[in-house]
């Protein structure tokens, strides 16, 4: 684990054996949380595994689900997330759990979950995943890292050999090319993750077909009363780096293409990674301009009255997968906590 979250975990035990986040949510003005989650699967990760982040367990799920009730939230679903903003008196707090990117394992192992529990979740679909045609490029370049002693990089010039031998190698040689590909222009990150696939032997659309559902598998979902489909664009680029044209056509495109294929036009969209650096003012504007009753962020926070004038910049808390404690569900439902850490990192 990382010093950034050795110190993250220090703190959720600090919390999570103090009275803090019971006394923060009795006085807080918060009114709900959105929950950010991406992977359902029951396995332990292995060592090297820096997307482990992404992922909870199905008793995870189960029992965040049972919890927060305990606690007193309703779990609604968007739609009554915004009504419940809106509404002038405080009311019952509510949990909304979204779902990004449709995951597979979102079907076989989450969707069972949350039909044993009754509890409404939005799944936010990026189309080119279902098309079997994008990259899961976080999870491609762990996977080409795992199991190779170096990888060769290109660089201006000439290749960057960097060792991947031990765990310590392999995490900082994710660690750096996962920072190189955040800071490139997509279409230049697309071509270095398309070139590494071809030299190291990973086919980017089998990939991405294995881990990401069909058409034909996402109909179980759009069957689902439970279940919102909300839009994640075409592509799943970081928004912030497109032209004011590709980013209307990503966004524009997942609706079209999410009625056309399902017969749904998604009213939510969440913005793919989602932090600073990916949407800004630019995007929530596009967001709005386009229809959306909402749109949400990964910025950590939660939902108060006064968000339904931000209805497209919406904070989520993340169920983060290295913090899959019983004790910690606690501090993950006390949205003021995060709004305050959110504004301290401003």
């Amino acid at each position: 684990m990382s010093a950034k979250y050795a110190i993250i975990r220090a703190a959720f035990e600090l919390l999570a054996l103090s009275q803090a986040p019971a006394v923060i949510r009795k006085f807080s003005r918060s009114r709900g949380v959105i929950f950010t989650l991406h992977r359902v699967l029951p396995d332990k990760p292995p060592a090297f595994s820096p997307n482990a982040i992404l992922q909870v367990t199905p008793d995870f799920l189960d029992y965040t689900i049972k919890r927060v009730r305990e606690l007193g939230f309703d779990v609604v679903t968007m739609d009554e997330a915004i009504e419940r903003i809106e509404a002038p008196e405080k009311g019952r707090p509510f949990v909304v759990f979204t779902f990004d990117d449709a995951y597979r394992d979102n079907l076989q192992f989450g969707l069972d979950v949350m039909r044993a529990n009754a509890a409404p979740f939005t799944l936010f679909v990026a189309t080119a995943f279902i098309d079997g045609v994008g990259e899961v490029w976080w999870q491609a370049i762990e996977d080409i890292i795992a199991s190779r002693e170096a990888i060769a990089i290109p660089g201006a010039g000439g290749n960057d050999y960097l060792p991947t031998a031990t765990l310590a190698e392999k995490q900082a040689t994710y660690d750096t090319l996962y920072a190189k590909m955040r800071k490139m222009p997509e279409a230049e990150r697309v071509a270095l993750m398309r070139g590494l696939g071809e030299a190291y032997g990973l086919d980017l659309d089998e990939h991405c077909r294995r881990l990401i559902m069909n058409w034909d598998e996402l109909q179980t979902f759009v069957a689902e009363p439970l279940c919102t489909i909300g839009a994640h664009t075409v592509h799943h680029y970081e928004l912030a780096k497109l032209s004011a044209a590709e980013l209307r056509s990503e966004m524009e495109g997942a609706v079209r293409i999410l009625a056309e294929r399902l017969g749904v036009t998604p009213a939510h969209f969440s913005y793919p990674i989602g932090g600073k650096a990916s949407a800004g003012a630019r995007e929530y504007a596009m967001a709005r301009e386009l229809g959306f009753r909402s749109a949400v962020t990964t910025l950590p926070g939660g939902l108060f009255q006064a968000d339904k004038d931000h209805l497209w910049s919406l904070p989520r808390v993340s169920l983060n997968g290295l913090f899959q404690s019983r004790r910690y569900v606690d501090v993950f439902a006390t949205g003021g906590l995060f709004s305050m850490l959110g504004r301290a990192d401003e």
